[in-house]
């Protein structure tokens, strides 16, 4: 397509998520859960065509170049299908949030007042390599009452786009518009540039990926966006940290996806911990593999190099981290504060005091205590599947999820009521 035909076509797409959003606003709860597991069935029984498609994904991103870690991000297996329609199944189940009351009151001058929950409208969705984010988006819109309009990676093209036929199947079923849920139909930057734009059509714009994509996205938009920045996570091991959950919370923060943004990107030991016990878990996580960046005192342990000036407040989103030791939980603080993304930052503590400390002064969108930062995700959190992780602090913040993908309005009632 050239820029013409690319601008006409993205043009005819609003439009026909505009109408399409005015109907699936009031769009009964029953036949959206009809439309997603219709989805999520037409995904299993379409799963080997998925899997063809993905393996020309994954020759494309051969082709270019792609690391070990985003090439996970693309690849799609049975396993990973399943995972993808249970989501989708599991978002069918939730409760529908529109209409629901978040708060009513009455008024001494009798009006009833109630606050409800309305569809944003028409969400546009920008994002990389992962193709399930075709099911996961398209999936929460839909529950949410809003169009969609994705716009998914280069990379996973056709496995985008098989993903998006088994979405429209669940929306044919179910006697809802196809239009409630549109792709953009070519790989050029273009469509997104166009979508950026398309503030007549697009209520708000989601990025899911990169810092290059969200950056751009963030740059150029004239349609609200929900902001989502690097996923820069750092574990902390506070002096009061006991060894052993340490050591496998660590492990599994690092390297159970490397390419994922609740991937732990930085590890800061409390001197004191340090003192008494080194740092064991650095040993492990050399022991599989990874490259541990650390600083001066870090790199007594043999097998750590010496960590750059950048490496503090990098995305590695491979089989690297950045280490240092810090003074306590203030030190930790204060180096999160520094070069963290307001993502997900996890504290390693049997102190409460600590921990209270960790939680109050830090600001980040997810905090976590004991646990590994790989959790954050929507579907972890019981959301069935998240369109991102939201860093901004207007409107959505954390996993965005159906709820979150809401606005609201208010529905006063009176009886002939009128104002003195």
């Amino acid at each position: 397509m050239n820029a013409k035909n690319i601008a006409d076509v993205m043009q005819s797409i609003g439009i026909k998520a505009k109408a399409a959003s005015a109907e699936l606003a009031y769009a009964s709860a029953e036949r959206k859960h009809a439309a997603l597991i219709g989805a999520a069935e037409a995904m299993i029984h379409r799963m080997d065509d998925i899997l063809v498609a993905n393996v020309k994904d994954l020759d494309y991103g051969l082709d270019k170049g792609l690391s070990p870690a985003m090439m996970d991000r693309l690849m799609l297996n049975k396993e990973r299908v399943l995972a993808m329609a249970n989501g989708v199944r599991a978002v069918a189940e939730q409760a529908d949030p529109v209409g629901s009351v978040i708060a009513e009151w009455t008024q001494p001058s009798g009006l009833h007042i109630q606050r409800v929950r309305t569809p944003l409208g028409v969400i546009g969705v920008v994002y990389e390599s992962r193709p399930n984010v075709t099911a996961d988006a398209g999936a929460l819109c839909l529950k949410a009452g809003n169009a969609s309009i994705l716009r998914g990676g280069s990379e996973s093209f056709h496995s985008a786009k098989l993903i998006h036929e088994c979405l429209v199947e669940g929306l044919k079923g179910a006697n809802l518009p196809v239009t409630c849920i549109q792709m953009a139909p070519d790989r050029d930057r273009a469509c997104v540039s166009e979508m950026l734009t398309m503030t007549e059509f697009i209520d708000v714009i989601v990025p899911r990926g990169g810092k290059g994509l969200v950056a751009r996205v963030q740059e150029e938009a004239r349609v609200p966006v929900f902001a989502h920045l690097e996923g820069i996570c750092h574990v902390y091991v506070d002096g009061s940290a006991d060894l052993e959950k340490t050591k496998a919370v660590v492990m599994n923060a690092k390297t159970r996806r490397t390419g994922i943004c609740g991937s732990a990107e930085c590890l800061l030991v409390d001197k004191a911990f340090f003192e008494t016990h080194g740092a064991p878990f650095v040993t492990d996580l050399l022991g599989v593999g990874v490259e541990v960046r650390g600083d001066d005192t870090l790199q007594s342990i043999d097998g750590v190099i010496a960590a750059k000036g950048d490496d503090f407040g990098r995305e590695f989103l491979d089989m690297i981290i950045a280490a240092r030791v810090v003074d306590g939980v203030e030190g930790a603080i204060e180096h999160i504060q520094q070069f963290g993304s307001n993502h997900t930052d996890c504290i390693m503590a049997e102190e409460n005091a600590a921990v209270d400390m960790f939680f109050g002064r830090l600001d980040s969108a997810i905090l976590m205590h004991n646990a590994s930062t790989q959790f954050a995700d929507g579907g972890e959190f019981g959301m069935g599947a998240e369109i991102g992780i939201a860093t901004g602090k207007m409107h959505a913040r954390g996993p965005v999820g159906a709820e979150q993908l809401t606005s609201f309005k208010y529905l006063v009632r009176g009886d002939g009521t009128v104002r003195a």
